[in-house]
């Protein structure tokens, strides 16, 4: 099991760096060409929602990813932010891969985010990546997705 660690300042155009490590990685993983775009675009629906969140909350804390290829023929990336409970209430939340159907329509669900922008991106996530799992916890909120290799 190989894995990348990357964290970057909470600044947007950091968000595009992270984009083409994450695809540079994804592609050497094993990761079929059809599914590349996907994959760029959840981490940078990710990354730009950490981005948005440390910028608020924490703009000195960096935002820290994981990419991991491993053996079960899945390549996984984890974004994850310092702001503790900020953007799901501090309840947890898991999506399948189609996505939480309360997110389709841009809303949030009850207790979370304000303005629903973030619920939007949550979907769009949920959306493009074969397995979604985002949890709020004490030291912040975690999106974790995956997407099969060929390998």
């Amino acid at each position: 099991m190989a894995t990348v660690e990357l964290s970057f300042s909470a600044l947007p155009e950091h968000v595009r760096t992270a984009r083409l490590i994450v695809t540079a990685v994804a592609r050497r993983s094993g990761v079929a060409e059809v599914l590349l775009d996907e994959v760029r675009l959840a981490v940078g629906e990710a990354c730009s929602r950490a981005v948005e969140a440390h910028q608020r909350h924490c703009p000195d804390e960096p935002v820290q990813l994981e990419l991991t290829a491993d053996g079960h023929r899945r390549f996984e990336v984890i974004v994850s932010d310092t702001v503790p409970g900020e953007d799901l209430g501090g309840a947890p939340a898991t999506s399948s891969p189609a996505g939480p159907a309360a997110w389709t329509d841009g809303t949030a669900p009850s207790g979370a985010l304000g303005d629903g922008s973030d619920a939007l991106g949550l979907a769009v996530i949920s959306g493009l990546a074969d397995e979604v799992e985002i949890s709020s916890t004490p030291k912040g909120m975690q999106i974790r997705m995956s997407w099969p290799t060929g390998s």
